[in-house]
């Protein structure tokens, strides 16, 4: 199997992959909308887990350790993963919402007025 990394793997690759994998296992049958996004929800909050109760900075420490960042890493898959199969299953195409959605963020949080500001656009 061929090693994938970020700079020479498509999102459409992914996806593929992810249908395949869910295909071989007759899992499609599973993946509702509804269960795909409470699986989502479930596996970001693993990932939260990781950083409970520390600092901002100490965070960034976590997510360098060595035996933590395996974990990380781990879960950081699950999230996308699912996210790629309610992509998958629902017919979103994953590159246009985001693009559409970095759109929209623009207009909310201008530079000139949220540079350096981690207030809601509302407040800006």
């Amino acid at each position: 199997m061929a090693v994938l990394n970020d700079s020479t793997t498509t999102l459409a690759e992914l996806k593929a992959r992810v249908l395949a994998f869910a295909r071989e296992r007759d899992w499609e049958q599973f993946h509702s909308p509804k269960n795909l996004s409470m699986a989502l929800a479930a596996e970001a909050a693993e990932l939260m887990e990781h950083f409970l109760w520390t600092t901002p900075k100490a965070s960034r420490s976590v997510a360098q350790d060595e035996a933590k960042r395996r974990k990380i890493a781990e879960e950081l898959a699950d999230v996308v993963i699912y996210a790629m199969e309610f992509a998958n299953v629902t017919g979103l195409d994953m590159a246009a919402a985001i693009e559409a959605k970095m759109a929209a963020n623009a207009q909310k949080y201008p530079v000139d007025k949220s540079r350096g500001r981690a207030d809601k656009y509302t407040e800006l």
